[in-house]
């Protein structure tokens, strides 16, 4: 089976080709398999190049040298137009100041799909009903964005991706900005979509116990280049987990699912 995106030897530095010495930040080699219906976390710490992982399979930045695959089909031969009708991305940073409807925000998501079109079809109203439904947000959907809160905010940017119908669903830090039950909610929506609607998700997260919880495989970045990539089980290890962190963690498992936690190793006082 076509995988749903493949990198093959990707690289990428800002203002040029990756230049030898560890001074300036780089992606550097990185092969990488995302499989269709999977669950995929991008995990490591600040400045580890997940964020520019996003941008390449976006194709919002081209790579240096390498390869990266959408459907076995080369990204650098499809247009940015095709490619959002394939890949959505929930950015980090929840847009504030916009002084429009969440209805108007959802249905941006549709415009990949008819790029020349002034005005939306009823297919595209359905589409964005029901992804305001599926995110909790349908009963907000005249209120103006710039009036909600964070989280209110992220699961509108949620509700937009979602409309957009893609293959790949891509998510920078989703539950930032939520709290505990939204949090939960927001795991539970992400499961639905990827085990009933066979959707792909990467998943970048700082929390790695929501990431071993949610993720099928895991791949540990640290300055741009692939340490570990498999199970969460596999790569969630202590000794990983200090050499890329630099501190003292612990690694235990969590007493219902089975599935690894990191905790912190606090210094004594």
């Amino acid at each position: 089976m076509t995988p749903l995106v493949e990198f093959r030897q990707v690289e990428f530095a800002y203002g040029g080709p990756p230049r030898p010495g560890p001074a300036a930040f780089a992606i550097r080699d990185l092969s990488l398999v995302v499989e269709t219906g999977e669950i995929f976390g991008l995990i490591g710490p600040n400045a580890s190049g997940k964020t520019t992982v996003i941008r390449l399979l976006s194709k919002v930045i081209a790579p240096a040298r390498g390869e990266i695959l959408l459907d076995g089909e080369g990204l650098g031969q499809l247009s940015r137009a095709a490619v959002a009708t394939r890949v959505a991305v929930v950015p980090q940073d929840v847009p504030q100041g916009f002084p429009h409807a969440v209805e108007d925000l959802v249905l941006m998501g549709r415009f990949p799909h008819a790029p020349g079109r002034l005005f939306e079809s009823a297919q595209d109203l359905d589409h964005a009903r029901q992804a305001m439904e599926e995110t909790g947000v349908l009963a907000l959907a005249r209120e103006r964005l710039d009036r909600l809160s964070g989280g209110e905010r992220q699961r509108v940017m949620l509700a937009r991706a979602i409309a957009q119908r893609p293959r790949l669903l891509v998510l920078d830090e989703p539950t930032a900005h939520l709290d505990l039950r939204y949090q939960a909610e927001c795991v539970g929506l992400l499961r639905r979509l990827n085990r009933w609607a066979g959707l792909g998700i990467v998943l970048v997260s700082h929390d790695l116990n929501m990431a071993a919880e949610v993720c099928d495989r895991l791949l540990l970045l640290d300055r741009g280049a692939a340490i570990s990539t498999g199970p969460p089980g596999a790569v969630l290890t202590e000794a990983a987990l200090e050499a890329v962190y630099g501190c003292p963690v612990l690694v235990d498992k969590h007493p219902r699912s089975g599935r690894p936690t990191v905790q912190i190793a606090w210094p004594a006082v």
